[in-house]
């Protein structure tokens, strides 16, 4: 199995939104994620967005 760096993107830090949702996986897969969750659950659509979740990941510590 390849071992990826898991990285968290977290709804809690982002002050204008009200919501717990945390996604968890390699950047990609969290990236995917969080902006589907940020435009169907949020109604963002602004430019840059993208840019916007990049800014919020938070690398994981590798433990295995």
């Amino acid at each position: 199995m390849d071992r990826k760096e898991r990285v968290t993107i977290d709804c809690r830090d982002s002050p204008e939104a009200n919501c717990s949702l945390a996604i968890s996986g390699t950047e990609s897969e969290v990236m995917e994620c969080a902006e589907l969750h940020a435009t169907t659950k949020h109604g963002m659509k602004e430019p840059g967005l993208r840019d916007q979740l990049r800014s919020m990941i938070k690398r994981e510590a590798f433990s295995r």
